[in-house]
């Protein structure tokens, strides 16, 4: 009896043991994609560019949401693209969404009102740009390119894909999360959550 509750606990052991070792290799994979991966930049010309959100400090917009924003002005004129499709919703406590003080943003260096669109209602990333591809369906828009922090790139275009997105990876090229310390706790952020989405897609 005693021998085969020892031999149990050693194959459970040894089972867990194995699982946290597949699930560390999984996540040790996936890093490596998504920091192969950041410095890809596909741009071309394209109908549109999605400029994903992140959030606003004291209503204006965070150093690494302006990255994105200038990225995208960028893009738009320098004729990559015709329009673009800010993204974000309402934050805690704040009086606007982020898509709509990032489109004051840019009206304010010189985009036109009737070259920018938004949604307000996402908070996630897949939510992003599930309602930025509901605005491409409804003005006929066929290709995007995808506007993001470099680590962020990977993540986003496979969510593009999957929603149908004849899509472009373009990062920031520059971004706030430039020290060590910063990039690597952003990378184990990303790996967290595209091995996820990966999981559950």
């Amino acid at each position: 009896m005693v021998n085969i509750k020892t031999k149990k606990c050693r194959l459970s052991k040894y089972f867990t043991f194995s699982l946290l070792i597949a699930a560390f290799l999984y996540a040790l994979i996936n890093a490596i994609i998504i920091w192969n991966y950041s410095d890809k930049d596909e741009r071309t010309t394209a109908d549109v560019a999605i400029v994903l959100g992140a959030g606003l400090s004291d209503g204006k917009v965070t150093p690494v949401f302006q990255q994105r924003i200038n990225h995208g002005i960028f893009l738009y004129q320098n004729g990559y693209v015709k329009k673009l499709i800010f993204t974000g919703g309402f934050g805690e406590g704040n009086e606007h969404s982020d898509a709509w003080v990032a489109k004051q943003y840019a009206e304010q260096q010189g985009v036109p009102a009737q070259d920018i669109l938004y949604e307000e209602t996402s908070t996630i990333t897949q939510e992003n740009i599930r309602y930025a591809k509901a605005i491409m369906d409804d003005g006929q828009y066929q290709s995007a390119i995808i506007v993001s922090d470099p680590l962020h790139m990977k993540r986003a275009m496979l969510i593009a894909k999957d929603a149908g997105i004849k899509a472009w990876s373009s990062p920031t090229p520059t971004t706030m999360y430039i020290s060590f310390k910063n990039k690597m706790e952003f990378l184990a952020r990303e790996t967290f959550f595209y091995s996820l989405y990966k999981i559950h897609r």
